[in-house]
Protein backbone atom coordinates (compact mmCIF):
# COMPACT_ATOMS: atom_id res chain seq x y z
CA UNK A 1 0.00 0.00 0.00
CA UNK A 2 1.03 3.35 -0.92
CA UNK A 3 0.47 6.26 1.39
CA UNK A 4 -0.53 9.26 -0.23
CA UNK A 5 1.90 11.95 0.47
CA UNK A 6 4.70 9.27 -0.55
CA UNK A 7 1.99 8.97 -3.86
CA UNK A 8 2.89 9.68 -7.94
CA UNK A 9 0.43 10.52 -9.99
CA UNK A 10 -0.11 11.07 -13.11
CA UNK A 11 -2.02 13.88 -15.12
CA UNK A 12 -2.86 13.55 -18.79
CA UNK A 13 -4.35 16.19 -20.41
CA UNK A 14 -3.71 18.74 -23.35
CA UNK A 15 -5.15 21.91 -24.52
CA UNK A 16 -9.08 22.09 -23.66
CA UNK A 17 -9.02 20.62 -20.29
CA UNK A 18 -11.80 21.93 -17.95
CA UNK A 19 -10.09 23.90 -15.70
CA UNK A 20 -11.43 22.66 -12.37
CA UNK A 21 -10.85 18.66 -13.04
CA UNK A 22 -7.59 19.46 -13.90
CA UNK A 23 -6.79 22.59 -11.16
CA UNK A 24 -8.71 20.72 -7.99
CA UNK A 25 -7.15 17.23 -8.34
CA UNK A 26 -3.62 19.08 -8.59
CA UNK A 27 -4.09 21.15 -6.01
CA UNK A 28 -5.95 18.95 -3.29
CA UNK A 29 -3.17 16.08 -4.46
CA UNK A 30 -0.05 17.97 -3.75
CA UNK A 31 -1.13 19.57 -0.85
CA UNK A 32 -1.73 15.79 0.71
CA UNK A 33 1.65 14.99 0.11
CA UNK A 34 1.77 13.41 -3.34
CA UNK A 35 3.76 14.26 -6.30
CA UNK A 36 1.88 14.82 -9.27
CA UNK A 37 3.16 15.40 -12.91
CA UNK A 38 1.37 16.28 -15.85
CA UNK A 39 1.89 14.55 -19.27
CA UNK A 40 0.35 15.70 -22.36
CA UNK A 41 1.20 15.54 -26.41
CA UNK A 42 3.75 18.10 -26.38
CA UNK A 43 6.79 19.18 -23.66
CA UNK A 44 5.12 22.88 -23.97
CA UNK A 45 2.10 24.72 -21.37
CA UNK A 46 -1.65 23.43 -22.06
CA UNK A 47 -4.15 26.04 -22.28
CA UNK A 48 -7.70 25.66 -19.82
CA UNK A 49 -11.42 25.84 -20.87
CA UNK A 50 -12.61 27.90 -18.31
CA UNK A 51 -16.57 28.75 -18.51
CA UNK A 52 -17.35 28.91 -21.95
CA UNK A 53 -14.04 30.82 -22.90
CA UNK A 54 -10.06 30.05 -23.19
CA UNK A 55 -8.72 29.80 -19.62
CA UNK A 56 -5.37 29.88 -17.79
CA UNK A 57 -2.29 27.83 -18.74
CA UNK A 58 -0.24 24.85 -16.81
CA UNK A 59 3.10 23.71 -17.40
CA UNK A 60 3.57 19.92 -18.93
CA UNK A 61 6.24 17.91 -17.01
CA UNK A 62 6.80 15.28 -19.55
CA UNK A 63 5.37 13.87 -22.45
CA UNK A 64 3.11 11.02 -22.98
CA UNK A 65 5.74 9.00 -24.85
CA UNK A 66 8.12 9.66 -21.58
CA UNK A 67 5.41 9.02 -19.19
CA UNK A 68 6.26 5.71 -17.86
CA UNK A 69 3.61 3.41 -15.80
CA UNK A 70 6.22 1.93 -13.82
CA UNK A 71 6.79 5.53 -12.49
CA UNK A 72 3.45 6.29 -11.14
CA UNK A 73 0.61 4.93 -8.66
CA UNK A 74 -2.34 6.38 -10.10
CA UNK A 75 -3.66 8.26 -13.56
CA UNK A 76 -6.23 11.03 -13.27
CA UNK A 77 -7.67 12.01 -16.68
CA UNK A 78 -9.49 15.36 -16.30
CA UNK A 79 -12.50 16.01 -19.04
CA UNK A 80 -13.85 19.03 -20.89
CA UNK A 81 -15.50 18.25 -23.92
CA UNK A 82 -11.98 19.21 -25.93
CA UNK A 83 -9.15 17.71 -23.60
CA UNK A 84 -10.25 13.94 -24.19
CA UNK A 85 -11.24 13.97 -27.70
CA UNK A 86 -7.95 15.00 -28.64
CA UNK A 87 -6.33 12.11 -26.44
CA UNK A 88 -8.73 9.53 -27.80
CA UNK A 89 -7.24 9.96 -31.20
CA UNK A 90 -3.63 9.77 -30.18
CA UNK A 91 -2.43 6.20 -30.11
CA UNK A 92 0.30 6.84 -27.87
CA UNK A 93 -2.09 8.24 -25.16
CA UNK A 94 -4.70 5.54 -25.29
CA UNK A 95 -1.84 3.02 -24.92
CA UNK A 96 -0.86 4.69 -21.98
CA UNK A 97 -4.54 4.47 -20.46
CA UNK A 98 -4.27 0.73 -21.84
CA UNK A 99 -1.53 0.25 -20.09
CA UNK A 100 -2.56 1.90 -16.35
CA UNK A 101 -6.05 -0.33 -16.43
CA UNK A 102 -3.28 -3.54 -17.38
CA UNK A 103 -0.92 -2.41 -14.29
CA UNK A 104 -3.87 -2.66 -11.73
CA UNK A 105 -3.00 0.34 -10.70
CA UNK A 106 -5.47 3.53 -9.99
CA UNK A 107 -7.09 5.22 -13.22
CA UNK A 108 -9.64 7.98 -12.44
CA UNK A 109 -11.45 10.11 -15.24
CA UNK A 110 -14.29 12.63 -14.77
CA UNK A 111 -16.47 14.79 -16.75
CA UNK A 112 -15.47 13.70 -20.46
CA UNK A 113 -12.28 11.62 -19.35
CA UNK A 114 -13.96 8.33 -19.47
CA UNK A 115 -14.12 8.39 -23.37
CA UNK A 116 -10.14 8.05 -22.98
CA UNK A 117 -11.39 4.45 -20.97
CA UNK A 118 -13.95 4.03 -23.65
CA UNK A 119 -11.58 3.76 -26.26
CA UNK A 120 -8.98 1.89 -24.09
CA UNK A 121 -11.40 -0.89 -23.73
CA UNK A 122 -11.67 -0.37 -19.90
CA UNK A 123 -15.43 0.46 -19.30
CA UNK A 124 -17.06 -3.30 -20.71
CA UNK A 125 -18.34 -4.85 -17.98
CA UNK A 126 -17.83 -1.98 -15.29
CA UNK A 127 -20.42 0.48 -13.35
CA UNK A 128 -19.01 3.71 -14.96
CA UNK A 129 -20.02 7.39 -14.57
CA UNK A 130 -19.31 10.19 -16.66
CA UNK A 131 -21.17 13.45 -17.82
CA UNK A 132 -24.49 13.13 -19.17
CA UNK A 133 -23.50 13.45 -22.95
CA UNK A 134 -21.22 10.82 -23.09
CA UNK A 135 -23.88 8.45 -20.78
CA UNK A 136 -25.02 5.80 -24.45
CA UNK A 137 -20.91 6.53 -25.69
CA UNK A 138 -20.12 4.43 -22.47
CA UNK A 139 -22.94 2.31 -22.11
CA UNK A 140 -22.24 1.54 -26.01
CA UNK A 141 -18.57 0.30 -25.03
CA UNK A 142 -20.36 -2.04 -22.19
CA UNK A 143 -20.03 0.27 -19.73
CA UNK A 144 -22.62 -0.12 -16.83
CA UNK A 145 -23.68 3.67 -16.39
CA UNK A 146 -25.29 4.77 -13.18
CA UNK A 147 -25.68 8.73 -12.42
CA UNK A 148 -23.96 8.38 -9.63
CA UNK A 149 -21.01 11.56 -7.23
CA UNK A 150 -18.57 8.79 -8.10
CA UNK A 151 -18.26 5.23 -9.37
CA UNK A 152 -15.91 2.90 -8.43
CA UNK A 153 -15.02 -0.42 -10.02
CA UNK A 154 -11.81 -2.09 -9.17
CA UNK A 155 -9.53 0.89 -8.73
CA UNK A 156 -11.08 2.44 -11.96
CA UNK A 157 -12.49 5.61 -10.59
CA UNK A 158 -15.27 8.59 -12.37
CA UNK A 159 -17.19 11.26 -11.27
CA UNK A 160 -19.83 13.31 -13.85
CA UNK A 161 -18.74 17.06 -13.44
CA UNK A 162 -17.06 20.00 -11.20
CA UNK A 163 -19.53 19.72 -8.58
CA UNK A 164 -18.00 15.77 -7.76
CA UNK A 165 -14.28 16.71 -7.65
CA UNK A 166 -14.05 16.63 -3.63
CA UNK A 167 -15.76 13.33 -3.67
CA UNK A 168 -13.54 12.15 -6.82
CA UNK A 169 -10.00 13.78 -5.32
CA UNK A 170 -11.32 12.15 -1.89
CA UNK A 171 -11.56 8.87 -3.94
CA UNK A 172 -8.44 8.85 -5.30
CA UNK A 173 -6.54 9.10 -2.23
CA UNK A 174 -8.88 5.91 -0.69
CA UNK A 175 -7.82 3.94 -3.04
CA UNK A 176 -4.11 4.84 -3.96
CA UNK A 177 -3.80 4.07 -0.26
CA UNK A 178 -5.15 0.53 -0.96
CA UNK A 179 -3.08 -0.17 -3.73
CA UNK A 180 -2.87 -2.26 -7.02
CA UNK A 181 -6.61 -3.77 -8.00
CA UNK A 182 -6.72 -7.14 -9.65
CA UNK A 183 -8.67 -6.77 -12.81
CA UNK A 184 -8.97 -7.50 -16.36
CA UNK A 185 -6.56 -5.89 -18.93
CA UNK A 186 -8.13 -3.52 -21.06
Amino acid sequence: MASINSARILILATHGYERSELRTPLEQLKARGADVKIASLEKEPIKSWDDKNWGDTVDVDLTVSEARVEDFDALVIPGGQINPDILRADEKSVRLVKDFVASGKVVAAVCHGPWLLVEADAVEGRRVTSYQSIKTDVINAGGRWEDSQVVTDQGIITSRNPGDLDAFVAKIVEEVEEGKHQRRAA
